[in-house]
């Protein structure tokens, strides 16, 4: 008995659940799971940075920014949007000096500590904001929704228990 010819995968089958970066059945649950959670993750993030790119003309990072700017209206020290972002202050000053320019976000002495700057979305910004937040839910809901809303309920409760159990083996002492 001959093998038939191997062809070239084809989309679909590239796509395959338990295909990320080669996993087999012989690979521990763990490895299996955490590859499987990275190739979600990245594949909403790639749509996510795609959609905004083309659609905005503007970068994930730009959204992050001004996402927590909305999310504290009377504004931010830049050493706190650096810390909700998880960025160095470099990046922050780089990002604010191109909203400030832009007309969507000012700089404002801060009231407690007339050396620091409060940064906050101008109404602009605002505007512009909400009009790719909109769009931001809209995408993610079409991304969910082969799933139904118990499946995703009961993804939601998973994955946060998954965080605490995370976050309790992180208090313990390094071995």
């Amino acid at each position: 008995m001959t093998t038939p010819p191997r062809h070239a995968e084809t989309p679909a089958r590239t796509h395959e659940p338990g295909r990320e970066a080669g996993v087999s059945s012989r690979d521990h649950r763990a490895v299996r799971l955490w590859l499987r959670l990275l190739a979600c993750s990245t594949q909403i993030e790639q749509h996510i940075r795609t959609q905004l790119r083309t659609q905005f003309a503007t970068t994930l990072p730009r959204f992050d920014y001004l996402a927590q700017l909305d999310r504290h209206p009377e504004g931010l020290r830049m050493k706190s949007l650096s810390s909700h972002l998880m960025v160095s202050g470099g990046n922050i000053t780089g990002l604010t000096d191109q909203l400030v320019a832009e007309g969507w976000v000012e700089r404002l002495p801060d009231p407690e500590d007339k050396r620091a700057m409060v940064v906050r979305m101008t109404a602009q910004g605002q505007a512009r904001f909400h009009d790719m937040a909109g769009e931001h839910e809209r995408w993610l809901i079409e991304l969910f929704s082969g799933m139904g809303a118990r499946d995703l309920a009961q993804l939601h409760e998973l994955l946060g228990q998954l965080r605490m159990g995370m976050a309790a083996q992180a208090d313990k002492p390094a071995k």
